[in-house]
């Protein structure tokens, strides 16, 4: 009798058991961001964008010096070589040779220079955003709780919404008061590694 009473008593467990374990998700409350328009309009973004299109244009101005007077000696190389009599041409003489070669180098070394360039106002670009989504995330968070939601979506993941449910304004002030500004910088650089030096040197 004993035995069955035990039996009937891990059944009731084993059966009890996944209920009390199962626990209900609450009802999503969702709120939407236009998040376009918050890296758009915030003071932060702003200052930072006309920083950026400041450098982007000193870029270009760069590249169009550095071109000019490098388009100006390869036509006037070219000029030279079309001069020169056809038999001339397979083996034209050392000084046109070292005018192509002066040439080349000063090509190598402006493009360095430009990918330089270019990639510093790359690393600037992805250290705004880096500053801006650091804070930007815990911003929403805040906010979405304050307003009793307990998702936030983009604009761009909505196919149809109410205005009530969007708290893009909360957010832009929040970050605003939050971010005010942002460095205009290119991502610090990782200190790298010395290469082993090999036993006596």
């Amino acid at each position: 009798m004993t035995k069955k009473l035990v039996l009937a008593a891990l059944a009731a467990t084993a059966v009890a058991a996944p209920a009390a374990a199962q626990t209900r998700i609450p009802a999503a409350v969702v709120a939407v961001v236009d998040t376009d328009r918050v890296y758009t309009e915030c003071t932060a973004c702003r200052s930072a964008v006309a920083t950026l299109q400041s450098q982007a244009q000193q870029l270009q101005s760069r590249q169009q010096a550095l071109a000019g007077p490098i388009q100006t000696e390869a036509q006037a190389i070219q000029t030279a070589f079309n001069a020169l009599p056809a038999a001339q041409r397979t083996n034209p003489p050392a000084a046109l040779k070292a005018r192509a070669e002066k040439l080349e180098q000063q090509q190598n070394t402006a493009n360095q220079e430009l990918q330089r360039l270019q990639q510093n106002l790359q690393s600037t670009q992805a250290n705004v955003r880096q500053q801006i989504d650091a804070r930007l995330g815990p911003v929403i968070n805040t906010v979405m709780t304050q307003k009793g939601a307990n998702v936030a979506v983009s604009t761009d993941a909505t196919l149809a919404r109410s205005n009530s449910v969007d708290i893009t304004n909360d957010v832009l002030a929040a970050l605003n008061a939050q971010l005010p500004s942002v460095s205009v910088t290119p991502l610090p650089q990782q200190a790298q590694p010395q290469a082993a030096r090999p036993a006596g040197r």
